[in-house]
């Protein structure tokens, strides 16, 4: 038994495809059903059910990909323990974000990460808070970059690396703009149409909350997670957009940006995991994020 041919097990079963799973692996589709067929013929039993459309495991076969799994964990753990005790730090390192964090320069963030640690692999998927929460707890990623709600998930520690106002933005034909004002209250808003974020960012509950708090409930015509697409809207003139100020200064032909009384922040926040173990790499991660993401005064 090889570990080579572990790892083809579990990636076949993950895939349920020996192709997707050669593809995972950058190895022929041969290679890996030569493999299983040589683990199978050791073990005297068939590991995989081939009869259907997907291949699963036979009964027989999920109980030996507990043990694979096992092993290859405690291998991949050994080598890392010994990178780290040689300075030689490898691994990976997966990482989230909303799409909100684009005016963030997480890809610098990354470069620099990679600069310094060049063995360690970093992956990068966009998602809401919602999911980049649940992936963060279930151990899918091990830090992300999102909009917090009020209360962080439990098991999630957050560092709050961005705090900025959030404005009113409309088209430069409408009445807000003619008249000239930088300032409105919320109040103001109860009657207008407006273009926010989705339910699925913790930006969407402040500005949910600040109107509750002003006394109305918000009439939102226009739901999108991306802030770049609320400020296009705006400008076509299909409503109030409430966004980040900086991604409202960004269209000053085409957006007239007013400030709200009482303000409404939004806030961005780097999340890890409290408790479970972190691999040297994500470690190192983290320690590179917090120092390079400093929370605002």
């Amino acid at each position: 038994m090889e570990l080579r041919q572990l790892e083809y097990l579990v990636a076949v079963v993950e895939e349920a495809s020996f192709t997707r799973a050669a593809d995972r692996l950058h190895v022929t589709q041969p290679g890996v059903s030569s493999q299983i067929r040589q683990l199978e013929r050791e073990l005297g039993q068939r590991l995989l059910d081939r009869s259907g459309r997907t291949v699963r495991p036979t009964e027989v076969g999920a109980t030996v990909l507990e043990y694979a799994r096992s092993a290859l964990a405690s291998v991949a753990g050994a080598r890392l323990a010994v990178d780290e005790y040689t300075g030689l730090l490898r691994g990976r390192v997966a990482v989230g974000t909303v799409t909100m964090a684009s005016e963030l320069d997480l890809p610098g963030l990354l470069a620099s990460f990679h600069r310094r640690h060049p063995g360690v692999d970093i992956s990068l998927r966009e998602s809401s808070s919602d999911e980049l929460a649940a992936a963060l707890t279930a151990g899918g990623l091990d830090a992300a970059v999102l909009a917090p709600a009020h209360a962080p998930p439990p098991g999630i520690q957050l560092q709050i690396i961005a705090d900025e106002p959030l404005v009113a933005a409309v088209s430069r034909d409408d009445p807000l703009a003619l008249s000239g004002r930088d300032q409105l209250t919320l109040t103001e808003l109860a009657d207008r149409t407006l273009i926010t974020f989705t339910h699925a960012t913790g930006t969407r509950g402040d500005i949910d909350a600040a109107c509750a708090a002003a006394g109305f409930r918000p009439r939102i015509a226009f739901e999108a997670s991306d802030p770049r697409v609320l400020a296009r809207l705006a400008a076509y003139g299909m409503g109030v957009a409430i966004l980040p100020e900086p991604i409202a200064r960004d269209h000053p032909d085409e957006l007239h940006v007013l400030f709200t009384h009482p303000a409404i922040c939004g806030r961005l926040a780097l999340a890890w995991r409290e408790a479970g173990a972190q691999s040297p790499a994500a470690r190192a991660f983290l320690a590179h994020a917090r120092t390079a993401f400093r929370t605002p005064a």
